[in-house]
């Protein structure tokens, strides 16, 4: 949490929607330990809330004072600028009087969200993030770090990784404190990383071997409906990863800093904690 940070009580009632996902559980943690009332907006929650399902929006947003909007399954999905144009009509109906958008880089439907977002009489706050470092050891590719063979359409552009830890830091600050609204802060980490240089910090962290596999974006939508992703959404994410990994996105931007006064968590830390925990030994 940032220093700054203290615990409180506040009447604001804020719903996170994806608050069992990588960021959304971790902001919820933060805001519960702050004294903060929030409300998990999963399709398990009661009341439930499910992207698919607009007639369950109302009632996860009735009595919301503020929303932390993660959208299922990207923003860059075909659809997502509608539906985020139909939460935020729902929202304005039902009161709410701030939205915190995690948006992507480089992804033409997620700005597209953004506007959307920016255009509404409520106050806002975007979250633009780099890729997750937590990819690698939470979510789609933690079986290939496993596996020692890490496949990926990265080719040898760097990217900047940022800690989820920050962006919940972020968003957290976003939510319970002034001077946030009307920003848009670009999250990412300190420095570039090429994809076998990310690996080969994994590999060192985890004392084994692991190698870095550049493949296309085909070949990575190929394998990914081999696996059992369906095929649209398998082209889909072989697309949106050749897209963000054609070079647009080969900076570092200050969004940690100039939200919370220091600076992103380095890889190497991140690597070295989650290797601690022994999550990437060998499947």
């Amino acid at each position: 949490m940032t220093e700054n940070l203290k615990p409180q009580t506040d009447d604001k009632t804020i719903l996170i929607l994806g608050g069992t996902g990588k960021t959304g559980r971790r902001v919820a943690d933060r805001l519960t330990a702050l004294g903060r009332p929030v409300r998990i907006g999963s399709r398990s929650a009661e009341p439930s809330f499910d992207w698919e399902d607009p007639s369950t929006w109302a009632g996860a947003l009735e009595g919301i004072d503020a929303v932390y909007v993660t959208y299922y399954p990207d923003l860059a999905a075909p659809g997502a600028p509608d539906a985020i144009r139909a939460l935020a009509d729902q929202a304005v109906a039902s009161g709410v009087r701030q939205l915190v958008l995690l948006s992507g880089r480089g992804e033409p439907e997620a700005q597209r969200c953004e506007e959307i977002v920016r255009s509404y009489p409520m106050d806002w706050t975007i979250v633009r993030s780099s890729m997750f470092s937590q990819n690698f050891d939470e979510y789609f590719l933690l079986d290939a770090v496993q596996s020692g063979v890490v496949a990926f359409p990265a080719g040898a552009t760097p990217e900047p990784f940022i800690d989820v830890d920050d962006i919940a830091d972020v968003v957290t600050a976003a939510l319970t404190e002034d001077g946030h609204s009307g920003q848009l802060y670009e999250v990412t980490g300190p420095r570039l990383l090429t994809f076998a240089e990310a690996i080969d910090t994994i590999s060192a962290a985890a004392g084994r071997e692991i190698r870095y596999l550049p493949i296309t974006p085909e070949e990575y939508a190929e394998g990914a409906e081999e696996a059992g992703v369906p095929a649209e959404f398998a082209t889909f994410l072989g697309h949106l990863f050749g897209t963000i990994f054609d070079g647009r996105n080969a900076y570092v931007a200050d969004g940690v800093d100039r939200a919370l006064g220091r600076p992103a968590r380095d890889f190497s830390d991140y690597a070295r904690d989650a290797a601690a925990t022994g999550v990437w030994s060998a499947s």
